[in-house]
């Protein structure tokens, strides 16, 4: 019969807490330069933030003449238009700025386009979205983000103490930051799917952090005299490999929609992906070194035994 390979060293205690204030160090600086890009570049906000038309065409001749339709539609002075191929040759997204003048001039716009684009090409999906609901969307993204950081942090803080829901927080806001802080980098276009992706990564980073937590608060109860960031250490190692392997075998499946999803679902992604890297980041070498620096009174370990002790 086949037996499965443990390659990992479990013998090997990894001294993560002894460095920690390097990968500490490390990770304030990544978070500063998201917030300095986001204060100074921003979010390439998609249609669903700032309005406008969203056209998915499809030309049955052949390869998509994206010069060509560039010309077209520049031609019709309605702003900014985006032009790019989606998917295969024969396919592409045309993006036109939300027009002034309201829905009505919104409306005249996607018209104009659709006569540009002539009878070779066809029009699989047309989305228009106005200045109102781009910016209903926008706030009802913040509020399902800020929504759920809290939620996170009162049940890590009933689950565990307030010390852990505070340094949990703190990890996962520095993971939705450096994520956001490269789709700024690299001008990626930011939509719903996105706030979607980064609320996915907050349960995931969270997931990660808890396992960690958990085996910190059990040995307290079972190490009582040693050393905190000795004790932290230990944990973060037994909890190692489970850590790791989790974050490949989800990377490796978002991979596969990375790279052969269609383009509506790669800015999503591409955000879990690059968001599964930074979370098992931190929920190995920032979140409890933040717990270590906000501090634990071990006094409730004993409080607990007793309890425990005296019901049995």
């Amino acid at each position: 019969m086949f037996k499965g390979v443990d390659f990992w060293p479990h013998k090997t205690i990894f001294e993560i807490m002894k460095v920690r204030k390097g990968f500490v160090l490390a990770s304030i600086v990544a978070v500063a330069l998201a917030i300095g890009l986001l204060a100074t570049k921003g979010l390439n906000f998609g249609i669903d933030f700032k309005g406008g038309s969203l056209f998915e065409v499809h030309s049955a001749s052949g390869p998509v003449d994206i010069a060509g339709l560039r010309k077209s539609i520049g031609a019709l002075g309605l702003g900014d238009v985006q032009i790019q191929s989606f998917g295969s040759e024969d396919e592409a997204l045309i993006r036109v700025e939300q027009q002034p003048g309201g829905e009505e001039a919104q409306q005249a716009a996607s018209e104009k386009v659709k006569q540009a684009l002539g009878d070779n090409v066809e029009i699989r999906r047309v989305e228009v979205v106005g200045g109102a609901v781009s910016s209903e969307l926008k706030q009802a993204g913040i509020y399902a983000c800020l929504s759920a950081i809290l939620g996170i942090l009162i049940y890590i803080w009933f689950r565990f103490e307030w010390q852990f829901g505070v340094a949990a927080i703190l990890a996962l806001v520095h993971d939705l930051l450096i994520t956001l802080g490269v789709f700024s980098f690299l001008g990626l276009e930011f939509g719903l799917t996105e706030v979607a992706a980064l609320l996915t990564l907050a349960g995931y980073s969270i997931n990660d952090t808890v396992v960690v937590f958990d085996r910190i608060r059990e040995n307290l109860r079972r190490y009582k005299k040693m050393a905190l960031d000795e004790l932290m250490n230990l944990s973060i190692n037994q909890t190692l490999s489970r850590t790791i392997l989790t974050g490949v075998t989800t990377a490796l499946a978002i991979l596969a929609l990375f790279v052969f999803g269609t383009e509506v679902i790669r800015g999503f992604s591409f955000a879990m992906l690059f968001g599964v890297a930074i979370g098992t980041w931190s929920s190995i070498f920032v979140a409890s070194p933040f717990l270590m620096w906000i501090g634990i009174d071990r006094n409730w370990t004993t409080a607990d035994a007793k309890s425990i002790s005296a019901r049995a």
